[in-house]
């Protein structure tokens, strides 16, 4: 298979957006897990105290972070890590990927839940169910623990190492036609 060389000269163009880099992703997983642990602790402040400043700023500052910033993360994911490795022909790999993208549907149940719930105390009302908040928080918990343990475990290693093939596959190429 003979390798394409690019030509010598292009016209300038605007910069393409890079992708999104696999650290910034584990760093929105920290964020998850610290917010994971900031609901918990302000729904025990609820039952504890209420709806307070305290609860209604949690309440604020979290829904916003699974609304934007966590549902930004999964599209980044599900355009940028999962497709490679979807076309990779091992059938575990695939699995794990579909389990994932399964999961990404799943979280949204779940948030569609609990968001407005946090809308709601972060305006100050308190016409929650303190039980199925408890339960609705633990199951979105345990859900996102579990999604995280396997792209930080299996996923995302398999990902950087393909991207540092595919890297090196392009190095090789330009060093070939630089050659030429």
């Amino acid at each position: 298979m003979t390798a394409m060389c690019p030509a010598k000269k292009r016209p300038a163009r605007p910069a393409a957006p890079e992708l999104p880099p696999m650290d910034t992703l584990e760093h929105t997983h920290h964020q998850v897990m610290l917010s994971l642990q900031e609901l918990a602790g302000m729904v025990e402040m609820l039952a504890d105290q209420g709806v307070t400043d305290t609860v209604q700023k949690t309440a604020k500052r979290i829904g916003k972070f699974f609304a934007e910033e966590a549902r930004h993360h999964h599209a980044q994911e599900d355009v940028h890590v999962f497709p490679t490795l979807l076309e990779s022909g091992d059938a575990e790999l695939v699995a794990h990927v579909q389990r994932l993208q399964q999961d990404h549907g799943w979280l949204e149940e779940d948030w569609v839940e609990l968001g407005p719930q946090l809308d709601a105390l972060s305006r100050g009302y308190s016409w929650y169910d303190i039980d199925a908040l408890r339960h609705g928080i633990g199951v979105f918990t345990e859900l996102y623990h579990e999604h995280i343990a396997l792209e930080e475990s299996l996923i995302y290693p398999e990902a950087r190492r393909r991207q540092a093939e595919q890297a090196e596959q392009a190095a090789a190429r330009l060093e070939q036609c630089a050659a030429a």
